[in-house]
This record gives structure tokens, sequence and C-alpha cells, in this order.
């Protein structure tokens, strides 16, 4: 790894803390809920923090790093690929259909289909089967992307359709409050995969991803709780 890119080990040191920190909780979340630990995928939301972050946290064990920002996302996963660090990347934040083909180079998993057209742009520029989840709108607010609960059975038959995209399940962004009061939010977004025969569920931010566990949660995207407040320096080289 070069230099411009290397981490200062104490802050791996301290990413891999907070990793095992969170690694425990979502253990304890999912025996409390008596489900395997090892169901549920820690990804790390990178968005913000630049590249030697990313490093830091391969050499704390992470695997797979999300990102809000398609460019952003395709700039580190350039970097680091250049220094022979690899890992799954995912895409969590919104997708515009003119960035689709930018996406579909860096992201593994899609998360955030809104609509049956933006399926289509991912099906006409792929040239392999793409996993993506159909981002659902449980709780109806007006500046969230995503499907009703409603909308969503008809958009998974349509895009079921389509020859190069595949549907692994569902994902949503819950409501800002405690963490309690947004179960109700995780448990309907469960009970609809359920409904549709979909193994993934993408619930859960630093906040809440312990009833997001408990409430069936396969990915989990946490940011801060590993990586600190993201107007921090981020411990760069």
């Amino acid at each position: 790894m070069t230099a411009s890119i290397t981490p200062r080990q104490e802050f791996v040191e301290t990413i891999a803390a907070n990793v095992r920190a969170v690694r425990a909780r979502i253990a304890g979340a999912a025996e409390r809920a008596g489900r395997e630990p090892a169901a549920v995928r820690l990804i790390g939301v990178t968005k913000t923090f630049p590249a030697e972050v990313c490093a830091a946290a391969v050499q704390a064990g992470l695997t797979e790093l999300g990102e809000n920002r398609v460019q952003e996302g395709v700039a580190k996963a350039e970097a680091l690929a250049e220094v022979g660090v690899r890992l799954t990347w995912h895409l969590i934040g919104h997708l515009q259909s003119n960035k689709v083909k930018l996406a579909l180079g860096a992201f593994a998993v899609i998360h955030s289909v809104d609509s049956v057209d933006l399926a289509r742009a991912i099906s006409r520029r792929a040239v392999a089967h793409v996993d993506v989840l159909l981002e659902v709108n449980v709780s109806g607010e007006a500046t969230k992307f995503g499907f009703t609960s409603e909308e969503t059975p008809g958009a998974l038959r349509e895009i079921g359709t389509l020859s190069h995209v595949r549907v692994r399940g569902l994902m949503t962004v819950a409501p800002p409050g405690g963490a309690e009061s947004v179960r109700p939010v995780f448990r309907r977004l469960r009970e609809l995969a359920e409904r549709l025969s979909l193994p993934e569920l993408s619930m859960g931010m630093s906040g809440d991803y312990e009833v997001a566990v408990e409430e069936g949660a396969t990915m989990v995207r946490v940011g801060s709780a590993l990586f600190g407040p993201r107007s921090a320096p981020g411990g760069t080289a």
C-alpha cells in the first residue's frame, strides 16, 4: 500500500475496536431474536471520509463498504484497487439514471432502486446480472425516495421481467427518532419481504441497527459508530 493511502496504525486500531463492539452488539441483538449473528452483514458507511479511512476499515476487518454518492464511491474504489485493496462496495444512496453506467463499474449491490424506470436503465446498461434491493418508503415521508409498501409487489413483478436485474430484497431508511420508535417501520419491511419471498433486508444505521437486527435485518449500514463523526479528519496519514 502506497504512503498516500496508508492510514495511521492508531486509527486502524480504533476502527478495529469499534468493529468488534458493533459486531458484539449485532450478535447480542441476533441472539435476542433467536437468529444467527452470521446472518447479518455489517456494511461500513464511509461517505465523506477519504480513501485512507476505507483502507483502515479493511485492515480492521471490514469486507463491505457503502457509499451514498456514485462519484465518491467510484473514486475510492479505484484508489484502493490501484494499491491492491479490493472489497465489496454497496451503493446505498439515491441513484440517478444518468449515473447508472458509472455505478455499475464499481458497486456490487445497489440498495436504492426506487423506480421501475431506474431498474430498466440498470438492466439496459448491465452486461451481467446486477443484485439490487428495492427501496421502500415504509413511513411515507414526503422527503424520502422509494416505493410505497402498496406499490412494491407490482414493481417487483415488473422488475422481475428484466434480463439483467436480480432483486435480492428490500431496503428502507427509517425516520428520525429513538431506536424503539422505528421498530414498527423495520417490522413492516420484514413482513413485506416475507410476503414477497425476498431474502435480504437492508435496514438499520448507527442509532438503530440493534433494533433492525432484532426485526430481521440481514444488512446494517453503520457509519459513525465505526468511524466517528463525519466532521472528524478521519485519521489520515
